[in-house]
């Protein structure tokens, strides 16, 4: 097995990060989501703004753009990026779930997928934290990548019957 076998891994098998040193600069873009199913009134009660902790939507835009931006401190082996931009929105879906998408983008030598499945993850959270009050039962699903840009590997769109629809 040779040593770029495993990106991750030097010869001897020890973690390490990726070197990207020589990789060419592209645009590079991921689009990742998340749902957080609950009770149709507790979703009733977030979109009506009727929550008693205030706008929990806008708290998990926040969130999940921080995130994005602090993916880096969270997962082990991932490069600080200087994203340019990144985008939440958080929808109703059905009757019983809140689907989030997040949008990271930047010119860079690696690719900004973990910074929006970490920004899908965290709104999600934070959805669940603001809410778990009165919705013990939320469920958290379907966190995937959607669709990614750029970059030696090239395009990649997740397919619709994948996505969790």
């Amino acid at each position: 097995m040779s040593e770029d076998s495993f990106t991750h891994l030097d010869a001897r098998g020890q973690a390490q990060m990726v070197d990207v040193t020589e990789k060419a600069v592209t645009q590079r873009v991921a689009v990742a989501e998340a749902r957080v199913r609950m009770q149709p009134e507790t979703l009733a009660m977030i979109v009506d703004q009727r929550h008693p902790k205030g706008d929990v939507l806008a708290t998990a835009r926040i969130a999940g753009i921080q995130a994005a931006k602090k993916t880096w401190d969270l997962i082990p082996l991932c490069h600080p990026l200087l994203l340019t931009r990144v985008n939440v929105q958080i929808e109703a879906d059905g009757e019983d779930a809140l689907r989030i998408e997040v949008l990271c983008k930047l010119s860079g030598t690696t690719g900004v997928e973990m910074e929006a499945l970490t920004g899908a993850s965290v709104a999600a959270l934070t959805l669940y934290d603001m809410c778990k009050a009165v919705d013990r039962g939320m469920v958290i699903e379907n966190v995937c990548l959607l669709e990614k840009a750029g970059g030696r590997s090239g395009h990649y769109r997740r397919a619709a019957d994948q996505a969790g629809e």
